[in-house]
């Protein structure tokens, strides 16, 4: 199986540190955010590893190389000459869909190259399992962290991902508590049917479309993990 590290977002946020910096090359504990992912599915026995690119996206192959390093082979998906820029989430993976299918699997590991979840294991058993169901895609879940408290998602008693209004009590057979998207997940190449090549998509709404299906499982997950999305939030885990 195959994974796609996203790896093409601006950081408007992290200003002026990614001005010259993409930020998933920004180090965390000696090391760039997006060689904790790379050093984490080549564990998991991952050997294809496509990165998508758009803000300074000739910083990442010079860094990272062809993966030998890592013992993994790195692909890049460069979307910086696209009419319009970076095509978002859901856009540029379909964009990087011939690199994550050229074996002929449909299913792939999915992780933002701008989030720390140094304890998650991207086990292939876990991966061969999801790869032989009918699911659109399989999501982390982590706990609501202070800047993001209403969450994404909810999972229900049969280990679907829900959506809809949130019920802040989350009370057991009304409305399931949500939770944040850890950026983590596993999806299928069906999910993103409806976004057109070249199309700038978010991801979101082909999620919505898979809960609405009820293709689309979640489990919670409750490692370390961080929203690397500021500053302050970079600077404390450099402790």
């Amino acid at each position: 199986m195959r994974a796609i590290i996203l790896a093409a977002g601006r950081g408007e946020r992290m200003r002026p540190l990614t001005d010259l910096t993409p930020k998933p090359l920004l180090c965390v504990r000696g090391k760039p955010l997006i060689v904790w992912h790379i050093e984490a599915l080549a564990a998991g026995g991952v050997t294809d590893i496509v990165i998508n690119t758009a803000w300074l996206a000739e910083q990442f192959p010079a860094q990272l190389g062809d993966g030998q390093r890592f013992g993994v082979r790195l692909h890049y998906s460069d979307e910086s000459r696209e009419p319009g820029g970076a095509l978002e989430t859901a856009g540029g993976i379909k964009k990087a869909l011939p690199l994550l299918c050229a074996d002929g699997d449909a299913a792939f590991w999915v992780v933002s190259g701008d989030v720390f979840v140094p304890d998650f294991r991207f086990e292939a058993a876990v991966a061969e399992q999801f790869a032989r169901s009918t699911l659109a895609g399989r999501l982390w879940l982590a706990p609501n962290s202070p800047h993001h408290p209403g969450g994404d998602f909810g999972i229900s008693a049969q280990g679907l991902a829900t959506s809809g209004p949130l019920d802040a009590a989350g009370i057991a057979g009304v409305t399931p508590p949500r939770y944040t998207w850890a950026s983590v997940g596993l999806l299928h190449a069906s999910l993103f049917d409806a976004v057109m090549p070249g199309q700038k998509a978010a991801l979101r709404p082909c999620l919505e479309a898979a809960i609405a299906a009820q293709s689309l499982a979640a489990e919670l997950y409750l490692g370390l993990w961080v929203d690397v999305g500021t500053q302050q939030r970079w600077a404390g885990l450099q402790d």
